[in-house]
């Protein structure tokens, strides 16, 4: 892959040339096609989606829709009709929490990993207070990966819904998908499991149907698109059943005062109000992007990125530096976490960033997994198209740098 290529891609390094990006995890950086998709928008055809009748409406219609055929192919769904649009994978997993509600009574119980990032915690948590329900935790073997023998070991009869991530925002581990569901559904045909793939999607190729997963929860803005899009994948027989939690316009056919009211058919009915047009709009250009370069080379260039800078990290610092993560390389994805010793991953941060290399400090949104792994904090880089082994190599130069200074090594 033509890192240098790709780059011109990207306006940012036309206005930072010498930026090093090691923080996509967080948010992934974006190609000059998406950005001008969401321009066009505003400036040519800025109406809105589903109500107007005059061209320029129709035209909006035409293009939000079709994004949503588009995501559908993307994460191979059976049809658009599963796809609903959010604000973002927090707020897809939010509205999971809220349309799932009824399903869960006192005494069920609700399954979340060690692993998870808080936007897939948190829902869950107050789900369960609110009806007096039990949340368990699966734990992690001592390599970073999830236990699955005390998984399966969790879910009985009252499990009621079991969510887990596709891959960790901090470890990297990537989560054997097919085969938990699998685990899980031969135990309790019932449960229903949604899975958070906001950290695969744009690296590693998704496969819904494949994962049999009843819910899936991802964000644009990890895939090369804008923040403020979000996408919660549901199988077709499940949304058919399930009532909105939030009510306004262009969800409904029909509002009488004293008669029923008439909701639309899945997906409409789950977005009420006017979306993030311009937002969706360029998910559908970052999709284009990503089949263009071709989901499985990006995940070859980052897996060998990887796998490039475990090595170096290791080799040069040795056992000053602990990986926090899987060792298996297979089960590795583009994210690497490390504590270096005597030195706070904040300093580290704020150091690297002095040279114009960006990576991640703190807890990421995973408290409690830090705490299980008796971490306040770790040091956390994530690579992505534009990255190469010259970025790994500034990074590791620096960080000796950072080293010698604190420890006078």
């Amino acid at each position: 892959m033509n890192t240098s290529e790709i780059k011109t891609r990207f306006p940012i390094f036309q206005h930072h040339p010498e930026l090093v990006y090691l923080d996509s995890a967080a948010t992934s950086l974006k190609p000059q096609t998406v950005i001008d998709a969401e321009r066009e928008y505003l400036e040519e055809y800025s109406t809105n989606v589903g109500r107007g009748l005059y061209p320029l409406a129709e035209k909006a219609t035409e293009k939000f829709e079709a994004v949503r055929e588009k995501v559908a192919r993307h994460i191979k769904a059976a049809g658009s009709q599963e796809i609903i649009f959010t604000s973002s994978t927090t707020g897809s997993i939010n509205l999971a929490a809220d349309l799932l509600n009824h399903t869960v009574n006192n005494g069920d119980n609700l399954i979340i990993t060690a692993m998870e990032h808080h936007s897939n915690f948190l829902p869950w948590q107050e789900l369960v207070r609110q009806k007096n329900a039990d949340l368990r935790v699966a734990p992690l073997t001592q390599t970073g990966e999830l236990d699955l023998g005390i998984l399966q070991n969790l879910v009985d009869a009252r499990t009621k819904i079991v969510a887990f991530t596709a891959v960790s925002n901090v470890l990297g581990t990537i989560n054997p998908v097919q085969e938990i569901v699998t685990i899980i559904k031969n135990i309790n045909p019932h449960t229903l499991i949604l899975v958070d793939a906001a950290q695969a999607t744009g690296s590693i190729p998704l496969d819904v149907t494949r994962w049999n997963a009843d819910l899936v929860a991802f964000s644009a803005h990890k895939m090369f698109g804008p923040t403020g899009v979000g996408v919660l994948y549901g199988k077709s027989h499940l949304l058919e059943k399930l009532r909105p939690v939030t009510f306004g316009g262009n969800m409904v056919l029909d509002v009488g005062q004293a008669s029923e009211t008439i909701y639309k058919e899945a997906p409409t009915r789950f977005e009420a109000g006017t979306p993030n047009i311009g937002g969706v709009i360029a998910l559908g250009a970052a999709l284009d992007y990503i089949e263009n370069l071709g989901p499985a080379n990006i995940r070859g260039h980052e897996k060998n990125l990887t796998d490039h800078a475990l090595k170096r990290l290791q080799e040069t610092f040795r056992n000053d530096i602990r990986i926090i993560g899987p060792i298996n390389p297979e089960r590795h994805g583009s994210i690497i976490s490390f504590a270096l010793n005597g030195i706070h991953p904040h300093d580290i941060a704020h150091l690297l960033g002095e040279k114009n290399i960006c990576i991640r400090a703190g807890h990421h949104c995973a408290a409690p997994l830090h705490r299980a792994l008796g971490l306040d904090a770790t040091t956390r880089i994530s690579f992505s198209v534009y990255n190469n082994e010259d970025d790994v190599e500034k990074l590791i130069g620096v960080l000796k740098e950072i080293q010698k200074m604190f420890l006078m090594k």
